[in-house]
């Protein structure tokens, strides 16, 4: 702008020059001899027309260049709302500047208003784009299905687990409809949450079903409408929480009530039944007598074993059983437990073929509790052998996995293919074998429990139907420390 100035400044002097110069040179100038005396009388009127052009051409100048400084402090002072450098004897500009003054004094409240209200505007902004990524965080941490969507049924908002459920990309959304991320076959979801979002509903739960490639699921579904600061509804957010393992659990607590309770009222049934009849005086000699008071005996054993058989299954299962561990030799556990079952097969005309000694078949193990294993394990296979037949017990050591394995071997009535992998179930008893003898389905289940959460073995089970079964257990050999600090 100074390098503008200063090319004014030079053209306008250079014309109020020339002009004075051309003046003083028309005083003695001459046009000939014709217009010789006109023009020495015209020669001071003509230059003094030179010398006023060129004043006015100064002064213009000078005007119009103070005209443009006024104008550039005036615009410095719009935009800097400072108060420049004024020559006020310029009266031209001293009314728009105090105009220009007197208008940004009136209006600068109004301006560090507003800007105090940017500056809080601002600072809610930042504060809702920080609660929204809490928000987003603390939603896409949830373990639980999380869909949220707007008022047009449009998914804003669904973390991984929602992803995995229905089956979509939920960092790719992008607002689609949810009609087009969810699949048909799970349109109740879809009907539900619509519904609840036209219907204004603060929480409203529903139990939905989806077909998975493990079974179907069972979610809790709640949704709930969200509403802006006016109270309207501006969408809906739906939280699945998957309860098919506390649906299982819910059935398995209602399947053990229902078969303790048919399971004690058997036994108990009996006992009552010839109590009366001993009250009541039918029996009339000692015989009699005696026959009943064995039925109530053997009955209320039975009974007791029932109880305890519950107890230690529940003790193992919480965890609050008391296991006290030791070296023992599985071979010698054995021939002890078979002098108790010997006598109970050679009644049914059963052979008992024993292990042969093995030199190190030591297990760190309770020895209570692998006796009971044991004892289980043979009960059976006498209980379900037909007279005549054969039962092997058989001990191996595989030194490569330093385990030891127990098998019973029986020739009795034998599992149907479809009922072996629930033998050991509790309270399950196979449906053709239940007249062969009887039983309350804890046996097995025990041994499962004892080898396989207390000593971290494993059990296993081999059957043909009319053939045979192979029960058995595997168990973790002791180490030569365990064995030699006992």
């Amino acid at each position: 702008m100074r390098i503008q100035r200063k090319i004014f400044v030079v053209i306008t002097l250079s014309a109020a020059l020339m002009l004075i110069i051309q003046g003083l040179a028309s005083i003695n100038a001459g046009f000939g001899e014709r217009f010789a005396g006109q023009m020495q009388q015209l020669g001071p009127v003509v230059s003094a027309c030179y010398f006023v052009i060129a004043a006015g051409i100064v002064w213009f100048a000078w005007s119009w260049f103070r005209t443009l400084v006024g104008i550039e402090n005036l615009t410095e002072l719009v935009k800097n709302g400072s108060s420049p450098s004024i020559n006020y004897k310029d009266n031209c500009l001293v009314g728009l500047n105090f105009a220009i003054n007197n208008f940004l004094q009136n209006n600068r409240q109004e301006i560090n208003e507003a800007n105090e209200l940017y500056r809080d505007l601002k600072l809610d902004v930042q504060l809702s784009e920080r609660k929204k990524l809490n928000t987003e965080a603390i939603i896409y941490s949830i373990r639980d299905a999380v869909v949220v969507v707007d008022s047009s049924d449009r998914v804003a908002m669904a973390n991984d687990a929602a992803g995995k459920l229905f089956s979509f990309d939920c960092k790719n959304i992008e607002l689609r409809p949810i009609t087009e991320l969810v699949d048909v076959d799970q349109k109740e979801f879809i009907d539900f949450l619509v519904s609840a979002r036209k219907n204004k509903a603060k929480a409203t739960r529903r139990e939905l079903n989806f077909a998975s490639d493990d079974g179907v699921r069972t979610f809790d579904c709640i949704v709930s409408c969200i509403h802006d600061r006016k109270g309207k509804v501006c969408g809906a957010v739906a939280v699945l929480h998957d309860v098919t393992r506390e649906k299982e659990i819910a059935q398995m607590k209602n399947d053990f009530v229902s078969h303790v309770s048919h399971e004690l009222k058997t036994p108990l049934a009996s006992i009552l039944a010839y109590s009366e009849m001993l009250n009541d005086g039918e029996a009339n000699d000692e015989q009699t007598k005696q026959e009943f008071y064995s039925v109530i005996q053997t009955q209320a054993k039975r009974l007791n074993r029932l109880i305890e058989d519950i107890l230690n299954i529940s003790r193992i299962e919480s965890g609050l059983v008391k296991v006290e561990k030791e070296a023992v030799s599985l071979t010698i556990t054995i021939q002890e437990q078979l002098q108790m079952i010997r006598g109970y097969a050679e009644e049914k005309n059963i052979k008992v073929i024993s292990p042969a000694s093995i030199v190190f078949d030591q297990v760190y193990v309770d020895k209570d509790m692998i006796s009971q294993v044991v004892v289980n394990l043979l009960s059976n296979a006498v209980k379900y052998t037909r007279s005549g037949g054969k039962i092997t017990i058989a001990t191996q050591v595989n030194d490569a996995d330093q385990t030891v394995r127990v098998s019973v071997t029986d020739t009795g009535v034998g599992i149907p293919a479809d009922e072996v992998d629930h033998v050991f179930d509790k309270f399950y008893r196979v449906g053709a074998n239940k007249k062969q003898a009887k039983g309350t389905g804890l046996g097995l289940n025990l041994v499962k429990q004892i080898v396989e959460k207390v000593h971290g073995g494993k059990v296993f089970v081999q059957s043909e139907k009319d053939v045979g079964s192979t029960f058995g257990f595997e168990l973790p050999l002791a180490t030569r420390e365990m064995v030699e600090s006992v």
